[in-house]
C-alpha cells in the first residue's frame, strides 16, 4: 500500500514523537488527523503543515471521542493507518513506599488506562475501519503501530504501573496481529528508549548527560525523527506484522 493518497490517524500527534510522525506522513503525501487532547499545538500544528492535516480534540480511553477521530478521518478519504503514540499521566511510586504504605491503586489504574486500554481501544476500533477497506494483493486492508517502551522489559525502581502497562501493550502486539489476519490489518509496535523529546528535555542539561551516559552506541538519546522513521518503515513494509521493534541504541535500564 502506498503512503501517499491515503489518510493516517495519529494519536498524541501533536506530542514530541507523534509530532514527527504527523510530520513525516504529511511529507509523503498522507492526509493526517491529529488526535490529541494539547488545542493549542495540535491546532498549530495543523494550521502549520496546511488542509491534508486535521486536527480532532481525543481522549483516547472515549470511544465516543475515538470514533469522532475515524470519522474525520474517512470524511477526508480511505483510513488506511494509525500510529498510536499519545503520553500522558504517569505514576512514580514504589509497590510499597519508604513508610510502609501500599502503592496508590488510582494511579496504577489510571496509568493503565492511558497507556494499555487507551491502546487498546484505538487499535479496536482503527482496526473494525479498516477492515472495510479494498485490500491490496496480498490481502493488506491496513496497518497500525502501536508504542511501548523498553521499561515494559527493564521496568525501573518506581515505574510498576507505567512498566505494566507498556509490557501489556508489548503482550497485546502479536495477540492482535493474529486477532486481524483474517481482516487483513497488520499490527507492529515500537519500544522507545530515552528518546529527546521536549518533555525530556525540560529535565535539564545534567539529567540528560546521565541518560546519554547509559545508551551504548552512539552516545546521546533517540530523536522523534529516528521515531518516525521506524513508524513509516513499519507501515509501509507488507511482511512486517506482529513485530515489538527496540529503538534504543543497545540501551537496557539498570533498576534506577
Amino acid at each position: 500500500m502506498s503512503l501517499s493518497q491515503s489518510v493516517a490517524l495519529v494519536t498524541g500527534g501533536a506530542g514530541g514523537l507523534g509530532e514527527a510522525v504527523v510530520r513525516r506522513l504529511y511529507a509523503e503525501g498522507c492526509t493526517v488527523v491529529i488526535a490529541d487532547l494539547a488545542d493549542d499545538k495540535a491546532v498549530a500544528l495543523a494550521d502549520e503543515l496546511g488542509e491534508r492535516a486535521v486536527y480532532v480534540r481525543t481522549d483516547v480511553t472515549s470511544e465516543t471521542d475515538v470514533l469522532a477521530a475515524i470519522d474525520a478521518a474517512t470524511r477526508l478519504g480511505v483510513l488506511r493507518y494509525s500510529v498510536i503514540a499519545h503520553g500522558g499521566f504517569g505514576v512514580a511510586e514504589k509497590v510499597v513506599n519508604r513508610d510502609g504504605s501500599p502503592g496508590s491503586l488510582d494511579g496504577f489504574t489510571k496509568t493503565l488506562d492511558i497507556y494499555l486500554t487507551g491502546t487498546y481501544n484505538v487499535l479496536r476500533l482503527v482496526a473494525a475501519q479498516l477492515s472495510t477497506n479494498n485490500p491490496d494483493d496480498d490481502g493488506c486492508r491496513g496497518a497500525v503501530v502501536a508504542t511501548a517502551s523498553i521499561a515494559a522489559y527493564e521496568g525501573q525502581i518506581g515505574q510498576a504501573a507505567y512498566a505494566a502497562a507498556k509490557a501489556g501493550v508489548v503482550g497485546l502486539t502479536l495477540a492482535a496481529a493474529r486477532d486481524l489476519s483474517s481482516v487483513g490489518v497488520r499490527v507492529n509496535t515500537i519500544a522507545p528508549g530515552t528518546m529527546r523529546t521536549p518533555i525530556m528535555e525540560s529535565v535539564g542539561e545534567e539529567m540528560l548527560a546521565k541518560f546519554r551516559a547509559s545508551v551504548p552506541f552512539p552516545k546521546r538519546l533517540g530523536t522523534p525523527d529516528e521515531f518516525a522513521d521506524l513508524a513509516l518503515f513499519l507501515l509501509a513494509n507488507g511482511y512486517m506484522n506482529g513485530e515489538v521493534v527496540r529503538l534504543d541504541g543497545a540501551q537496557r535500564f539498570a533498576p534506577r
